[in-house]
Formats: structure tokens, sequence, C-alpha cells
């Protein structure tokens, strides 16, 4: 089936678009873009510079793709924005492209579910089956994992990373990396308990949501420390896989700079 692209539309012909894609009224798709099939497009949409869009996504009016990064550094390098299938972009979205700082490519997965005026700015990596909330920013090179929420108004630091099955509530600033499989809040943003909606949505086993709460009390209230704390947990048998994966991201975090794991430390 052929594509459908509104008369008033601007689409430039070196674009390369594939069949059943819907481009709606007022669209700007530049040269640079390439767009898989059945992606609708609707009205007002702008997709700018190298930008390659999978299949089956909606782009909501007034969303905006592959805008130069906002980072006073950047020189006009040859960076690009790519995504999977089956997004949703809500109204006002932004998606920014990478700086060189990186591999030079910001990068969002599948399935995933973003919000009237959510942000994701130049080098940042989603996975997928994410949702970010209205109003929520994730500054350049965040990271976020797969099944994370990322709930209202919330703003994401820097280098943050963002585990995977947790949860960011509303109005919270992420200064700190966000362990998996946790429910933080707050300014700056805390685990203040297991995130045990995601648990027993996605079928996590009793004995798994059990192992990662008593690693919740002992982290972050009893407050034991990582090596004695893995102790407890070995000796009560609940150091299974959730667990681990837990312990060694927080490891990780405390590796690197200010609670960021992926954020060097500089020499003195």
């Amino acid at each position: 089936m052929a594509s459908s692209i509104a008369a008033n539309a601007w689409v430039d012909p070196r674009a390369e678009i594939d069949e059943e894609v819907e481009i709606g009224p007022f669209c700007t798709i530049g040269a640079g873009a390439k767009i898989g099939r059945g992606t609708r497009i609707l009205n007002n949409v702008t997709l700018m510079g190298d930008v390659t869009i999978g299949c089956d996504n909606v782009l909501y009016p007034n969303v905006v793709i592959g805008a130069d990064p906002q980072d006073i550094s950047y020189r006009g390098g040859d960076t690009s924005v790519v995504i999977g299938d089956s997004n949703t972009f809500r109204e006002n979205v932004t998606v920014n492209r990478a700086t060189e700082k990186e591999d030079g490519v910001t990068r969002i997965g599948d399935h995933n579910f973003l919000m009237g005026n959510a942000h994701v700015a130049h080098d940042c990596n989603l996975g997928n089956h994410i949702v970010i909330a209205n109003g929520s920013m994730l500054a350049g090179h965040v990271h976020v994992h797969d099944y994370a929420s990322i709930s209202g108004g919330c703003a994401v630091h820097h280098f943050v990373t963002i585990g995977s099955y947790s949860f960011l509530a509303g109005l919270s600033r992420a200064l700190h990396d966000v362990p998996p499989y946790m429910l933080v809040e707050g300014i700056a943003a805390r685990p203040r308990c297991i995130n045990i909606v995601a648990l027993k949505r996605n079928d996590f086993s009793n004995e798994t949501i059990d192992g990662l709460a008593a690693t919740h009390r002992l982290l972050y209230r009893s407050k034991v420390g990582l090596t004695h704390a893995r102790e407890i947990l070995r000796s009560n048998d609940q150091l299974n896989t959730e667990v681990e994966k837990l312990l060694n991201f927080v490891e990780g975090q405390q590796e690197g700079k200010h609670g960021r794991g992926r954020e060097i430390r500089r020499a003195a």
C-alpha cells in the first residue's frame, strides 16, 4: 500500500519513506529522514537532520525529532537519532540529535510511550517498554533501561542511569542513578521502597520480591553497606538473580561521580 502524504506537508525528495506511512498536514520532513512501514505522523510534526524511525510509530502534533543538540560545545558534527518500532510520541515531545562525545547517536528502542512535552536530550539511550509522563525532562547522556517509568514533571540530571522496572515519582529531581526495581521520590530523589506494582504486574515471583525488599531494607534503611548486605542475603538464601543485579548496579553507582556510575571521577 502506498504512503499517504498530505498535500500541504513538505517532504524533502531525498527522505526515505516506506509503504503505509501517513504524513499529515503541515509536517516538515527533512532530507535525512528514514521512516519505517506503518508509522503515522500527524499534523505539524518536524523531522530534522539524520533521523531513522522504525515501523508502527505514532507521532502526535508538534513533535520535533532530530534538532541540533542543545549543547554549546556542539559544532555541527554528523550525528543522528535512531528510533525503533511501536513507540508513541504525544504532543510537543522533543528528541535531540547526539553530540560527538559518545557514539554520536540518540537512541530510543521499542514500545515506549512518551507523553506530552517530554524532552529527550542529546546522547540519551532509552530501552524498551518505558513510560515518560508529561513534562519530564532527560538531560544529555541519560540512559533509561527497560520497563522503567518516569512520572510527570521530573528532571533527570545528565549521565544518570535509570534502572529497569524502577519508578521515578512525580516532580522528583534525579541527581543520582535510580536503582532497578526501586520506587524513588524527592528532591533529590531517594529510594523509598521497591516498585511493587511493576514487580507484580510483570509476574516476578514472591521469592524475588521478598529478596528485593530485604535488599532495600539493608541498603537504604539499615545502611549496612554492600559487602555486609550481600553476606546477609546469601545467609538467608535471598541472593537471587534480580538481587545480584540490584547489588551490582549500586556497586557501579558508588564507583562513579556524585552517585552516577557512568560519570567517571576525575583525578584531583
